[in-house]
């Protein structure tokens, strides 16, 4: 079975093939992916839009970790891997819905996943249909005022359908969050707005599936507690690797690191 470090060794070939950035924003959420894929959300890669199928929409700039998930996950060849980037692909470097097949949403527009995700829940309790519905934001994407006011909604549906999984690894495009604006303490804020919120290790891929698993009587959020570029020790908390791409001797220290 595929493992986040396989996970990991083939996400960096494709980046390394394409010069891809936004690097360490992808290996930060390895173990998040995996574990929904693989654990957690019930879905068909042989029927990608299966009507009754779990829902899961990424943050917009984490689409080199999400491809090479559902290629494992045998939503499309993984050889499609090949084309990330390229000209004339549909395997865009951002998370668009009309790219490749298990994508469910374009939000690559910061902050408006959330607002997405609530109405695809709504539409599973208008359709009486069983499915849940995931949202993954990352913490600096939490500074927008339109996460907050989908989070103000989603209690008061309710919408006990609805899990976010928060990617809470302290930078953002230019900095560490904190130096642009406070983000701790996301929990005790979301369960001020109503929601179930817990912590975990989000390397931690039991703690994770626990959390994700547990019953809810309200939207539940998970802050997922990362190390933005994990498992390659020279991006690993270097806010210069969110846009970065690698050179030919960073490729090869990253791979013999990743075994």
């Amino acid at each position: 079975m595929t493992t986040p470090l396989d996970i990991r060794r083939s996400m960096i070939r494709m980046l390394a093939r394409s010069e891809g950035r936004h690097i360490a924003a992808n290996l930060s959420i390895v173990e998040i992916l995996h574990t929904l894929y693989f654990r957690v959300l019930k879905v068909d890669p042989q029927d990608p839009d299966w009507p009754d199928r779990d829902r899961f929409l990424s943050k917009g700039h984490a689409a080199a970790a999400l491809f090479t998930v559902l290629a494992a996950r045998g939503f499309f060849p993984r050889e499609k891997l090949i084309e990330y980037n390229t000209d004339g692909s549909n395997a865009y470097p951002v998370v668009d819905m009309y790219s490749l097949p298990g994508v469910e949403a374009s939000t690559t527009s910061m902050g408006r996943g959330l607002s997405l995700g609530i109405g695809m829940a709504l539409a599973a309790k208008v359709d009486q249909r069983p499915y849940q519905v995931y949202v993954m934001l990352g913490d600096g994407e939490c500074q927008e005022g339109n996460v907050w006011e989908a989070a103000m909604l989603a209690p008061s549906v309710p919408l006990d359908n609805l899990t976010v999984i928060v990617d809470n690894n302290g930078l953002q495009g230019a900095s560490a969050t904190r130096d642009v604006m406070d983000m701790s303490n996301l929990s005790e804020r979301f369960r001020a707005f109503g929601w179930e919120a817990y912590d975990v290790d989000g390397h931690d891929q039991d703690a994770i599936e626990r959390a994700l698993c547990l019953p809810k009587s309200a939207p539940k959020c998970v802050i997922a507690h990362t190390i933005k570029g994990r498992g390659v020790s020279m991006m690993e908390n270097d806010v210069s690797w969110h846009h970065r791409s690698m050179t030919r001797k960073e490729v090869m220290q990253a791979l013999r690191e990743l075994g």
